[in-house]
């Protein structure tokens, strides 16, 4: 049987958040905690999207904050399915900060999170395949298997001489 396709299109999410002086620090900056918050439940809506399953949240990429979010800022998560591999699929989280009375946009954060599909005892099930249609969609499914040879690794899951696609990235001899 092979498995059922989808593109990312329709696991897309998008959330808006608008930053409360509860989720502020105390420089009136968005707590990264908070943020962190937000991404995950993006992102597992977006994966539930694509699995029509449970999913649970396997790993996050490195989240670098490029820019603060203040208080009063509108905050704009996107969130689709860039590759699924059998029981897993990788989504993509970008966020975008908007302080509308001054007319000011930045780009804060993209990162991105790793999520099994589960059925309700647990147990992981497979998922859909993700087919990109853009550009775009093509590049981030073609960086996937990259990024999750290099989540394995750091897991401690693969070694690195077995990382055939980052092999070239590390100049990593066969043993």
């Amino acid at each position: 049987m092979s498995r059922k396709k989808k593109t990312p299109k329709e696991s897309f999410v998008s959330m808006t958040e608008l930053v409360l002086p509860n989720d502020t620090n105390t420089l009136n900056n968005l707590m990264g905690g908070r943020l962190m918050h937000w991404m995950d439940v993006v992102s597992a809506i977006a994966g539930q999207k694509h699995c029509n399953s449970i999913v649970v949240t396997a790993s996050v990429d490195n989240i670098s904050f490029r820019a603060p979010i203040q208080l009063g800022s509108v905050v704009t998560l996107r969130a689709r399915a860039t590759r699924s591999f059998n029981s897993s699929v990788e989504i993509r989280i970008d966020v975008d900060a908007e302080n509308i009375p001054e007319g000011a946009k930045v780009e804060s954060n993209s990162a991105y999170f790793t999520f099994v599909a589960v059925d309700k005892n647990g147990k992981p099930v497979e998922v859909p395949e993700v087919v990109p249609e853009t550009p775009e969609e093509i590049e981030l499914y073609n960086g996937a298997l990259r990024r999750r040879q290099l989540r394995l690794i750091l897991s401690g899951r693969m070694k690195p001489q077995e990382a055939n696609e980052l092999k070239s990235l590390f100049d990593i001899k066969k043993e």
